[in-house]
């Protein structure tokens, strides 16, 4: 299917929206539900994109990415998240930073259902059922892709919540101290092509496990 340039930008910006915003609303949501009701309190546990949007990561960056062609990822701005009011310290806060990965997981599913359904529904050479498949796949594409790049444990990703549950006095605080200079460390693994060496094998087996479940080869 050919599709224009500004096709293209939408049905990449749609998905990636939702990706976005559903993972950062499941931080607050699960934090919220273990006793911290900060991102309640101030108005981010919505799915009003508006809410989350970050000019950088949620637009410029992506938009980038999806020109030059590979791997495209992006982020909103952080739900807050007071880990001093958590009930159950450390293992909370390892929770409240899995409920993002997981939340793009869960979704990655949803959009492999919704390509499924698209090819049942719109069988043949139709237009309408080959946009929303190519949406779809791109929405299972950019949820993976989010999910596998957070799990890696580099600060503030949150990988690195995880890693920090764990962790006790000086390695907890030498780990911390990594986190100002984690975005620029990760901009350099991407530029390097070290990032995607990393999220490639991850992200071809869980791909090729939803293909397989949903019948979509």
């Amino acid at each position: 299917m050919q599709l224009s340039i500004a096709q293209r930008v939408v049905l990449w910006i749609i998905p990636l929206i939702f990706a976005i915003t559903v993972h950062e609303v499941s931080h607050g949501w699960i934090a919220n539900k273990l006793g911290d009701p900060t991102a309640k309190l101030q108005g981010r546990i919505t799915l009003n994109p508006l809410k989350h949007i970050d000019p950088l990561g949620t637009i410029i960056i992506p938009g980038i990415l999806i020109f030059l062609g590979g791997i495209v990822f992006g982020y909103a701005k952080p739900v807050p998240v007071d880990f001093r009011n958590l009930r159950n310290m450390p293992r909370d806060m390892a929770l409240v930073a899995l409920a993002g990965p997981i939340a793009n997981l869960i979704m990655a599913l949803l959009w492999a259902l919704i390509v499924k359904l698209s090819l049942l529904t719109f069988a043949g050479e139709s237009y309408i059922g080959n946009v929303i498949a190519y949406m779809g796949k791109v929405g299972i594409a950019i949820n993976l892709s989010l999910m596998i790049l957070n799990l890696i444990p580099i600060p503030p990703l949150d990988g690195s919540r995880v890693v920090a549950s764990f962790l006790r006095g000086k390695a907890a605080i030498y780990y911390a101290r990594i986190e100002p200079y984690g975005f620029f460390i990760l901009l350099a693994l991407l530029f390097l092509g070290v990032l995607s060496h990393i999220i490639i094998p991850f992200f071809n087996f869980f791909a090729n496990i939803i293909y397989q479940l949903f019948g979509l080869f």
